[in-house]
C-alpha cells in the first residue's frame, strides 16, 4: 500500500460512492420572504357517514377538488383517509380565513358527493391504526418501509403555521423566541383527547405519536445560519438526513419559503380557529421584530420538554415554568398576560378579532379538547361525537 493512501480523498477528487463525504448535502440558501407573511396547512380527516370511522377516500376527494379553482392547494397525506389543505401567502388572519373558507366549502360539497364527511381534530377518536392504508406515493412508501407501524400510527392531524422572516439569522432568532410559546400553541389548539376509543387524559395526545420519531423535539440552539448550515452538513454526512423534511422538530426553518414552520398545533375543529391561531403567531412575531423583548439562550430549553408535556397533558390547566426566571404560574395566566402585551401589535395587523376569540376561550377555560369531552359525556358514543365534529367543521 502506498504511504500516500491516507483514505482521505485528495482535493478535487470526487467522493467515493457510499462514503460519508458523498452523502453531504449543503443547506440551500434562505430565500427572501415578506416579514410577518403567513401560510397555513391543515391535515384533515375523511370519515364515512355510516359509523364515522376513517374512510380511504383521499384519491377521490383530490380528483373532485382538482375540478374547482381555489387558492392554495389540496394534497395527499401519509394514509389514504387524510388530506392536507394549505393557503397561498397571506398577510393577516383575515386573509387566512378568507382563503380557508372556500376550500372548506368545496371540501364539504365534494364530501357530500362521496357520502363522506370532513372533520378537524388532532386525532380520530376511535380509528384503529392497523386498518389504515399508506397513500400510494413514493415518499410515503419509503417512510413506511423505514418506520414500519409508526407510519400508520402517524394518522394524526396537525396545523402548521409558516411565518415569513426577514433573513436567515433572523429566522433562527425567531424560531428560538417562538420556542418559549410552544405550550401556548399546544394548549390553545389541543383537540386530541381520544385515541382508539379511549380518553387518554391528555388534551393533546397527538404529539405523543410525533415524539416516537427520531429527529423530533427541538431544533439545535444556534442563532447563525452559517453554524446551522454546518450542523445540517454534519447530519447529512451521517446518512440519516437528506433534507429538511427529515427533521420532525416542533419548529423548523423552511429556507425554500423564507419562513419558519411551527408544527405543534393540533388541527382545530374549525377553520376560523385555525386562522385565529395564525393571527396569534403573527402578533407574537411582530412583537419580537419590533420590540426585541428578549434574547433566547440555550438555557431556555432546560424546561422546554417539561412545559411541552404540561401543555399536552393538561391543556389550559397546565403549569408554565418561565425559562428566564424559573417562576411557576398557570399557563392560562401566562397566555392572557402575553395577549395583553400583544394588543398594539395585533391591532396593527388587523388581528384584534382573532386574538379576542382566543382570549374569550382562555378566560372560559375552553379549547376543542374540552368541547369533544363534553360531547362524549353527553352522548356516550364516540361516533356521534365525530358526527357532531363534522357538522362543526362544516358550519364553523
Amino acid at each position: 500500500m502506498s504511504v500516500f493512501n491516507t483514505g482521505v480523498p485528495l482535493a478535487g477528487t470526487p467522493p467515493v460512492p457510499g462514503s460519508p463525504e458523498s452523502r453531504v448535502v449543503p443547506l440551500e440558501p434562505f430565500n427572501k420572504s415578506v416579514a410577518l407573511s403567513l401560510g397555513v396547512e391543515l391535515e384533515l380527516q375523511l370519515v364515512n357517514t355510516h359509523d364515522y370511522d376513517l374512510a380511504p377516500y383521499a384519491e377521490d376527494m383530490l380528483r373532485l377538488m382538482a375540478q374547482t379553482p381555489l387558492p392554495g392547494s389540496v394534497v395527499p397525506e401519509m394514509t389514504s383517509s387524510m388530506i392536507e389543505i394549505s393557503t397561498d401567502i397571506c398577510h393577516s388572519a383575515k386573509d387566512v380565513v378568507a382563503q380557508l373558507t372556500p376550500i372548506r366549502d368545496a371540501l364539504v360539497k365534494n364530501a357530500d358527493k362521496l357520502n363522506i364527511a370532513v372533520v378537524g381534530g388532532g386525532t380520530h377518536a376511535f380509528q384503529q391504526w392497523h386498518e389504515r392504508r399508506i397513500y400510494d406515493k413514493p415518499r410515503f412508501r419509503e417512510l413506511s418501509e423505514l418506520y414500519g407501524y409508526l407510519s400508520k400510527q402517524f394518522t394524526i392531524f396537525g396545523q402548521h403555521v409558516h411565518i415569513g422572516c426577514p433573513d436567515a439569522d433572523g429566522a433562527l432568532l425567531m424560531l428560538h423566541r417562538m420556542s418559549r410559546y410552544i405550550p401556548h400553541f399546544i394548549a390553545l389548539s389541543a383537540s386530541s383527547p381520544f385515541v382508539q376509543g379511549q380518553d387518554t387524559q391528555f388534551d393533546s395526545a397527538r404529539l405523543n405519536s410525533v415524539f416516537a420519531f427520531p429527529l423530533s423535539g427541538r431544533a439545535p440552539f444556534t442563532l447563525s445560519w452559517k453554524e446551522f448550515g454546518a450542523y445540517f452538513e454534519r447530519m447529512t454526512r451521517t446518512g440519516v438526513v437528506r433534507s429538511m423534511k427529515d427533521f420532525y422538530w416542533d419548529i423548523r426553518p423552511k429556507p425554500e419559503y423564507g419562513t419558519i414552520e411551527i408544527r405543534v398545533f393540533d388541527t382545530p375543529l374549525t377553520v376560523e380557529r385555525a386562522a385565529a391561531l395564525a393571527g396569534y403567531v403573527q402578533s407574537l412575531a411582530a412583537w419580537f421584530l419590533q420590540e426585541q423583548p428578549f434574547t433566547p439562550t440555550e438555557d431556555d430549553y432546560l424546561v422546554y420538554t417539561y412545559n411541552r408535556f404540561q401543555a399536552c397533558r393538561f391543556g389550559l390547566d397546565a403549569l408554565y415554568v418561565d425559562p428566564a426566571t424559573g417562576s411557576h404560574m398557570p399557563l392560562r395566566d401566562h397566555i392572557l398576560m402575553t395577549m395583553t402585551q400583544l394588543e398594539w401589535h395585533s391591532e396593527a395587523l388587523d388581528a384584534t378579532q382573532a386574538l379576542g376569540q382566543l382570549r374569550t376561550s382562555v378566560e372560559a377555560n375552553r379549547n376543542d379538547a374540552r368541547w369533544l369531552r363534553e360531547r362524549q359525556a353527553r352522548e356516550r358514543l364516540l361516533a356521534e361525537v365525530v358526527r357532531q365534529a363534522a357538522l362543526r367543521f362544516r358550519h364553523g
